[in-house]
């Protein structure tokens, strides 16, 4: 693998000069994870941060009862676990692989020390960490009052977009981990998804879910239609 390469391709660290990218692939470590390994598990300390190189990773949370909350897939090239990087505290929850991926680690301590040499290295994770608060913002709010139908309108369309296709998403978990990113029950989710084919907003092929009536979904997103 050409690290110089693979990381220049990286979001976060897109524009770095050969130097800087140099540097970084001093200090990583690379990994190669079988599925459903345990990365970090809530309440560890947070030594460092991770990049998906290749397939892909779930964080989550746990309820009292073992209910699972999934709060983000992450696939090739995002970045994740990075917040104790800046406030040096505990992973406030748990990462695990979906699928045998290859994963970067960068070591708290040295990745640091290298922004403070270069603190040009800090733009690229802050924008980072602010686009993945506002899509967190966006989950509580969705969560918290929306119905399910709204919960999923809303999140095929960031795939849709996500994907770049605003007419089709293909989706890659299984119908149990969409409804629990959607804080629902497989059930639910699959009469919901019934309800949104019946009514002419989508067709489903397998996995892939083509969107007839973007403007329907959107309404149903933002609580201005109904199944």
């Amino acid at each position: 693998m050409d690290l110089i390469s693979t990381l220049s391709n990286i979001p976060l660290f897109k524009g770095l000069s050969t130097t800087l990218l140099s540097e970084l692939s001093s200090i990583l470590v690379a990994q190669v994870l079988a599925k459903g390994q345990i990365i970090f598990s809530e309440g560890d300390p947070g030594s460092g941060f991770f990049v998906v190189i290749s397939g892909r990773v779930k964080v989550y949370k746990l309820s009292p009862g073992g209910k699972e909350q999934i709060l983000h897939i992450f696939g090739p090239g995002e970045p994740f676990g990075e917040v104790p990087v800046f406030a040096g505290r505990k992973f406030p929850a748990t990462a695990e692989t979906m699928e045998k991926s290859g994963i970067f680690y960068f070591p708290r301590k040295d990745f640091v020390a290298l922004i403070r040499r270069n603190p040009d290295l800090a733009l690229g994770m802050l924008g980072v960490l602010s686009e993945r608060l506002r899509r967190f913002a966006g989950l509580v709010e969705d969560l918290s009052l929306k119905e399910v139908p709204g919960r999923l309108a809303a999140h095929l369309l960031f795939l849709c977009d996500r994907q770049a296709n605003p007419e089709q998403v293909r989706l890659d978990v299984s119908k149990a981990q969409l409804a629990s990113v959607l804080g629902t029950i497989p059930e639910t989710l699959s009469r919901i998804l019934g309800r949104m084919k019946g009514a002419g907003l989508i067709t489903l092929e397998g996995p892939t879910i083509h969107v007839l009536d973007r403007q329907g979904l959107e309404d149903l997103a933002e609580g201005q239609g109904s199944l």
